[in-house]
């Protein structure tokens, strides 16, 4: 394990000239009054809502998030925004509903769902008519319940929800104060860590930099948010390296990628997914993401991902996962049912007769021994480090 505080890279990056960047980005959801009926349920609960709408979180990538911050500091201050919020509320004189509210938050392509749902509970706090703290604490389970049962097989979106419920109300100093202030204190805290969940990417980006060289050739596989923060800061520090994207059938999630990668002047390769094996003796490294990081320190990630890390270990190329903490789920799957099917549409392009089964599963888990060192916001921590991390993120 490297660096064991964000902070420490934070204070030093300040302590040496480089320009300071504004600490929060607060930015209101979208409204669209009209599409919450359309989009209060899962259209299709046999496909995972994560995976349906997949597409149009990543088409898109917009700039970065310190062009985002940097572009921010004309932007109203948070009590602003919250005062907005009630003026509409209370004009509209719909009730509050956390799942309008997630799904608001959800049209931000840049936005993981995780933080999408950590921003709806935080908001469930605002709204709350509760006059004692057992009211609130029942009111946001089930708000968390709500938000979980969206889409079952999401697990940053369990994780999240999880984690902020233990950040907002673990402190038992809560029950001696009045509920006003307590409340204050809560809402806090539900800002505070939705802040801390917006810059994860940006400490990411950050920490990773000592490990992409001059020369090198990263491996990466679909597209991850996460990954893509990596490789812009690197290709902005003007490090000199190429990148192999395999194409990331069948949503082709990698084509996404190397046109955001080309649109660098990073030079980039698109293989296909079967060519793994082929090219490893040319990569020096391989980078992903990950849906969720487990508590046994591995992960589960894109289907793909485990036969990419089999090929890697056996020629002896180091496997990097770059992940949020908000994606650390207690979960430990000792094989690859043991896990809650994410279902994916599949088109292969010709007819498939019916009597031909079709494997839909959308991820597949990696265990931790085929990995060499995951990049969080929380440092760089090797797999077996990571149970640690869980037990400290859940106490």
């Amino acid at each position: 394990m490297w660096w064991r505080s964000a902070s420490f890279i934070l204070d030093k990056q300040q302590t040496e000239g480089v320009s300071k960047q504004p600490e929060t980005l607060s930015i209101s959801p979208p409204v669209d009054e009209s599409s919450m009926a359309d989009t209060f349920q899962n259209p299709n609960p046999k496909i995972s809502a994560y995976y349906q709408s997949r597409a149009s979180h990543t088409a898109v990538v917009t700039s970065d998030w310190l062009a985002q911050a940097q572009a921010a500091v004309g932007f109203p201050t948070d009590e602003q925004l919250l005062s907005e919020a009630d003026v509409r509320d209370s004009e509209s004189g719909k009730p509050f509903c956390v799942i309008d509210e997630f799904n608001n938050w959800r049209k931000q392509p840049d936005l993981a769902e995780a933080v999408a749902a950590i921003r709806s509970l935080a908001a469930v706090i605002r709204s709350s008519q509760a006059t004692t703290m057992m009211e609130l604490e029942i009111e946001l389970k089930k708000a968390s319940d709500s938000l979980k049962s969206w889409d079952t097989t999401s697990i940053s979106l369990t994780a999240g929800c999880d984690l902020f419920m233990r950040y907002v109300t673990r402190t038992s100093a809560l029950e001696y104060e009045d509920f006003k202030s307590a409340k204050s204190r809560l809402i806090e805290r539900a800002e505070k860590f939705g802040e801390i969940s917006c810059k994860a990417r940006r400490i990411i980006a950050m920490l990773s930099q000592d490990f992409i060289f001059d020369g090198c050739t990263i491996l990466v596989h679909g597209f991850s948010r996460v990954v893509m923060e990596v490789l812009r800061l690197a290709a902005q520090n003007k490090k000199l390296f190429r990148v192999f994207c395999t194409e990331g059938r069948p949503d082709r999630t990698g084509l996404r990628l190397s046109n955001e990668l080309a649109k660098l002047d990073v030079p980039v390769k698109l293989l296909i997914d079967s060519a793994v094996a082929y090219t490893m003796d040319e990569v020096d490294m391989v980078l992903v993401g990950a849906d969720g990081v487990v508590e046994s320190g591995g992960i589960i990630n894109m289907m793909g991902t485990y036969q990419i890390a089999l090929v890697a270990h056996s020629m002896n190329k180091p496997m990097y996962v770059a992940a949020e903490s908000y994606k650390f789920a207690r979960l430990y799957p000792l094989d690859q049912k043991d896990m809650a099917p994410a279902l994916r549409p599949i088109d292969f392009g010709v007819p498939i007769p019916s009597k031909v089964e079709v494997e839909k599963s959308a991820r597949d888990y990696t265990p931790p021994q085929y990995l060499t060192l995951l990049f969080t916001d929380l440092g760089v921590l090797s797999p077996s480090v990571v149970s640690d991390e869980l037990i400290q993120l859940y106490l």
